[in-house]
């Protein structure tokens, strides 16, 4: 780990001055952790303030950067307010972080930061994630990435260092619980905020709310780890309980996923949802 480390720094250190894409998670902690211990470089973390992403985990994001005096700024969201991401085609991920992305390196022109960096890493290559798109459009630098450093290396440089993160279920914004063409609402992403919170108040810890709409309403399609499906059916009335108070949350169906959780689990759904488009935009109309 000491070798990887060196490796790592001495990347950093390169880039002389450089804002980094935090948002509190597993690889954007050590990311920034890394920069800050790293000598000679100039570098400020910067966070999007988006409804997309969970309050908890954005209090929790600011927490944790005072903690481990990581220089922090916070900008508010423009991406989610534009009508295209709110489309929620495939392509959403893309024109989110085409629009933060933007935004993060008029801030780092401003300030003088010769680069931005983000935490991907060599594991994002193998998932459809054209959020990825947009940051090499934009010259955005990924040294996890770029140096060939996985998820696992990720955590266990994490651990090596004592950081919070080290073992923290993968994180991603709330928009991906909602199936491309369904369109994104403030609305959609407190219901899943709420109804995720509370799963993991009562002590689920993997896990994901997926947001379906169907003819009599919003119906929730839980995701839980592998360890924790067998767990649910040991504990007394947690289905009820569940069901109450995704009811008052404001969903009428709530259901388990008996796959579990997978990441990325609504992309297999990709091509049909551009199919059904392709479909409807060459049918004849009404006159």
């Amino acid at each position: 780990m000491k070798e990887l480390l060196e490796r790592i720094k001495e990347k950093l250190a390169s880039y002389k001055s450089a804002l980094i894409a935090y948002s509190g998670g597993v690889d954007s902690t050590l990311l920034a952790v890394l920069a800050k211990k790293t000598p000679g470089l100039r570098m400020k973390a910067i966070m999007e303030d988006s409804p997309s992403m969970p309050r908890s985990v954005r209090t929790k994001a600011i927490e944790r950067a005072r903690q481990l005096d990581i220089p922090l700024e916070i900008h508010p969201s423009r991406g989610f307010y534009n009508s295209e991401y709110q489309a929620n085609s495939p392509n959403r991920c893309y024109i989110c972080k085409k629009d933060f992305y933007s935004d993060f390196l008029e801030v780092a022109h401003r300030e003088k930061y010769l680069y931005l960096l983000d935490g991907l890493n060599a594991d994002d290559n193998y998932d459809y994630r054209p959020g990825t798109i947009a940051a090499r459009e934009l010259n955005v630098s990924s040294p996890f990435q770029e140096l060939g450093i996985n998820k696992i290396q990720i955590r266990a440089l994490s651990s090596e260092l004592g950081l919070p993160t080290a073992a923290e279920p993968a994180m991603a914004c709330l928009a991906s619980r909602i199936p491309y063409g369904e369109p994104i609402t403030a609305e959609k992403l407190r219901m899943i905020d709420e109804a995720e919170e509370f799963l993991h108040f009562i002590g689920f810890r993997t896990l994901r709310v997926r947001h379906h709409q169907c003819s009599t309403g919003s119906l929730a399609r839980i995701e839980l780890g592998e360890n924790e499906m067998g767990e649910i059916s040991k504990k007394k009335d947690v289905f009820r309980e569940i069901a109450e108070k995704f009811y008052q949350i404001g969903y009428v169906h709530c259901c388990l996923d008996l796959e579990g959780y997978r990441m990325g689990s609504l992309n297999p759904f990709v091509g049909s949802f551009l199919q059904r488009k392709e479909r409807k935009s060459s049918s004849p109309t009404d006159d």
